[in-house]
């Protein structure tokens, strides 16, 4: 869909006009529904009182009580509009579907929920404990306070062992015994001790005790000492808690039996590649951590929907576990569709398709195929200003590391990926491809990720240059160096680590990522033996190879909060830097920064900030701003309206800047351009906006309206912008349209 400058402009009003409405909205029922004698409960809040206040927080408990508040939000006012006279009418079932029905007070509840959270305190070690209510009624609304007066604490004073002679078990135990989280000098609480019961017992089956769990543990306290101390028994019986002493038996040390690996026939697949990823060995001593082991590195695979390892006692030798294995396929097949779409007041439109094709089982060795079709479109309705850039890839990748040995990776599952692409791109100014070549090896474990290209080759060919285009470039010769036939050969990779790996978390996470690409270094050990341009540059086949270092580091950092985690902060903040040397005067042009667009600066469309305070350049009909070094911060709040859609509200900050590279004869830079640290304030891109998003569960869709607040490209004292110069000629704002989070 095509949209103009002033018809983009009165949807952007009309969103922030909808955003004010949901502000004013309070002002309406929320409790029109209710019958008569039913009050709608607006909050719990807890208040915590007494001398171990400050040892109490009040998240600890909050989620004891029984009865959750719902606060105001505008689901509320919808589901109160359909009203309560008329209940089975079409538009009080439309608005009852998709607004957030009132939770009607139950003082029943609030006894319930007082004793929940006294229980829960004396769990976490707070004995003689005291919840009490107070029930406020302001019309049809009740707020309930619960004050909290947290009872008294123990200290464990020492600690006694009690555990069996059975064969080595006590010695084995023992052996772990500086990793027990139960010590001397802490409080006492039934939370210290069950967490204690859960780590231990799992550790004690990984020494071969298949058996043993949690509930042979027993403790006994001493809480009689006047000076406010316990003495503990820490106890480990050969019979469980529910037994007598007369059910007792030794602990034997177990090693696995029969192990059996089943997968659907209709699977074709190599045998040799699930023995391989199983790590469950018969005879050999039982281990938990090998039963996970083997979990997950035949989930990494990527060809199941599930993966079940059944464990048993052998019913015909002592002392053995027998082993059945078996694994669900998953799709194998697949087709992944994702779109980008965005305009700005200059009235450039710009989409970005992509499709792919995945096969998880190409050569029934669980190697993945993937193909992958792209476009970037941006054109001036009317006018002959576009631009088009189509790309194809193809990767394979192997569960296994080609070249390696994978006797060095008993955990994780490394994947050897090759990839090759081709893109074309025709510009006003120029065409140009690009053919790239990548042999790489990626692994994760656990929230650590990994990708390392050890080689990386790219040949850039540029022609069809425009004349007006091609006789600007002496007049910068950055510019020039970039845009050049180049032969880039070299290595780079990514380390990610997250708190959270789940493509959509629901928690609080964060993450930090490093990606880095070097070129030139191997090749430049062979510059004796290659020919010199005129500017001394080594050739390979007639073509100037690139030396460079790049590199750019991401942390991110996501809270929930509210009720159920409804609300969330997302930040974000980018730092990336390149330096040429050696063999290049410059970046490559694929290797330099740049701002703006759906997942960076969303005032600015794709391309279209810096380098620093320079003025857009002119050379370039669609723009092509870019730098050899960036800085980026963002920041976005998200907020739920009406059932799957949510809106968010943002703000980002930042630039692409050029580094003074020099050579013996000109200084390759453009003065506005240059970071320094004494114009980094004025240099920065500032916007702010709202967006929209529709959570489809398989698929989020986003639509995002951003308005420039601080365009450093403006002369000085014109580039903070009001609100009326957000729609006017000129960069004032820009819409987006895209799939899944920017970030």
């Amino acid at each position: 869909m095509i949209l103009s400058r002033t018809t983009a402009a009165r949807l952007l009003t009309a969103a922030i006009t909808m955003a004010m409405l949901w502000v004013i909205a309070p002002s309406c029922s929320t409790t029109r529904i209710l019958a008569d004698g039913e009050y709608r409960l607006a909050s719990n809040k807890v208040e915590i009182v007494g001398p171990e206040s400050k040892s109490l927080d009040a998240s600890q408990i909050q989620g004891y009580i029984r009865q959750k508040a719902k606060g105001w939000s505008p689901g509320l006012v919808v589901y109160n509009w359909g009203g309560k006279n008329h209940p089975n009418s079409f538009f009080t079932k439309i608005f009852r579907s998709i607004g957030t029905a009132p939770v009607v007070y139950n003082s029943a509840m609030v006894d319930a929920s007082s004793a929940n959270m006294a229980n829960r305190l004396e769990y976490l070690g707070y004995y003689w404990s005291h919840v009490d209510s107070d029930v406020k009624v302001n019309g049809r609304k009740v707020k309930v306070t619960y004050i909290v007066t947290p009872g008294k604490r123990y200290t464990i004073r020492d600690i006694t062992y009690e555990i069996p002679e059975d064969g080595t078990f006590r010695e084995d135990f023992m052996s772990d015994s500086s990793a027990i989280t139960i010590k001397p000098g802490q409080y006492l609480s039934e939370a210290a001790l069950e967490a204690e019961t859960t780590r231990g017992a799992s550790v004690v089956r990984d020494m071969g005790y298949y058996e043993f769990n949690k509930n042979y543990y027993l403790f006994e306290a001493d809480t009689l000492s006047r000076d406010g101390t316990a003495g503990l028994r820490f106890i480990v019986n050969n019979y469980t808690r529910s037994e007598s002493p007369s059910a007792a038996k030794p602990f034997y040390k177990y090693t696995f039996g029969n192990v059996n690996m089943s997968w659907p026939t209709s699977l074709q697949i190599k045998p040799r590649v699930l023995r391989h990823m199983n790590t469950i060995v018969p005879g050999a001593p039982y281990s938990e951590d090998i039963v996970n082991n083997t979990y997950n590195r035949l989930s990494a695979l990527r060809l199941w929907n599930g993966v079940n390892i059944d464990l048993r006692v052998s019913d015909k030798e002592q002392a053995k576990v027998d082993c059945d294995i078996n694994m669900t396929p998953s799709q194998l097949q697949g087709f992944k569709i994702n779109f980008e779409g965005s305009t700005n007041s200059s009235g450039l439109l710009g989409v970005s398709p992509e499709l792919s094709y995945y096969h998880k089982n190409i050569f029934h060795g669980a190697e993945t195929l993937t193909l992958s079709f792209m476009g970037n479109f941006q054109f001036k309705p009317k006018q002959d200003v576009r631009s088009t850039e189509l790309g194809a890839s193809a990767s394979i990748g192997f569960p296994k590391f080609l070249l390696l040995p994978d006797r060095l990776f008993k955990r994780a599952v490394p994947r050897t990926e090759l990839t090759t692409s081709f893109n074309y791109q025709d510009r006003p100014e120029f065409k140009r491809t690009i053919i790239t070549t990548t042999y790489g090896y990626t692994g994760s474990h656990k929230n650590f990720y990994y990708q390392f290209n050890p080689a990386r080759l790219s040949i850039v060919r540029l022609f069809s240059l425009d004349p007006v285009f091609f006789d600007s470039l002496p007049k910068n010769p950055a510019l020039a160096n970039s845009y050049m036939d180049h032969f880039d050969f070299g290595m780079g990779g990514t380390i990610s680590y997250t708190t959270d790996s789940s493509p959509n978390p629901h928690g609080s996470y964060h993450y930090i990522r490093f990606q880095f690409n070097s070129a030139g270094n191997l090749l430049s050990m062979f510059n004796g033996s290659m020919k010199a341009d005129e500017k001394g540059r080594r050739m390979i086949w007639n073509t100037p190879y690139s030396q460079y270092f790049r590199g750019d580091l991401t942390l991110g950092k996501t809270w929930r909060f509210g009720k159920n985690d409804m609300y969330g902060l997302a930040t974000r903040l980018e730092m990336g830097m390149g330096w040429a040397y050696g063999n290049s005067f410059s970046l490559p042009f694929e290797q330099q920064f740049s701002g703006g667009g759906s997942s960076s600066l969303r005032g600015w469309s794709t391309r279209s900030v810096g380098p620093g305070n320079a003025k857009p350049d002119k050379v370039f009909v669609i723009p092509s701003q870019t730098g050899d070094m960036k800085l980026e911060a963002n920041a976005e709040l998200r907020f739920p309206i009406i059932g799957k859609v949510a809106g968010a509200f943002f703000v980002d900050a930042g630039n692409v800047w050029l580094m003074n590279h020099k050579n013996s004869e000109t200084v390759f830079t453009v003065e506005e351009g240059l970071f320094t640290f004494k114009n980094l304030a004025e240099s920065l891109a500032i916007d702010t906006g709202i967006g929209v998003r529709l959570d489809l569960n398989f698929i989020l869709v986003r639509l995002d309206a951003g308005l420039v607040i601080h365009d450093p490209a403006r002369d000085p004292g014109e580039r903070w912008i009001h609100p009326d110069g957000w729609f006017g000629k000129g960069r004032g704002f820009a819409v987006h349209f895209g799939v899944g989070y920017p970030f």
